[in-house]
């Protein structure tokens, strides 16, 4: 069964994030699954690292988008656990 035009477009569209290292406005929005205006608010804020070349158009460094994704990690209960059992070993009270 041969794949439709619009199922080949969409699996380039997202090999074009493989190769490249820096992404336009619309490719950091489709990256990062966000709308473009929360984007908008994030680059205002200054809450997401963006580059402005000549003042108007932004630009993203997948690297570092990659980055701002994994900035806050949330725990699993076993590692939550290993940390209080290190935390209870180093931190016995002396006699």
């Amino acid at each position: 069964m041969e794949k439709s035009i619009e199922m080949r477009v969409s699996e380039l569209e997202k090999m074009i994030f493989l190769t490249k290292s820096v992404l336009s406005f619309e490719e950091a929005s489709k990256f990062l699954n966000l709308s473009k205006s929360y984007l908008y608010k994030l680059t205002s804020s200054n809450l997401i690292p963006h580059y402005k070349p000549q003042g108007k158009m932004l630009y993203f460094e997948k690297a570092e988008l990659e980055a701002f994704l994994r900035q806050n990690p949330v725990k699993t209960q076993a590692q939550i656990s290993e940390e209080a059992q290190r935390y209870i070993i180093n931190n016995k009270r002396k006699k």
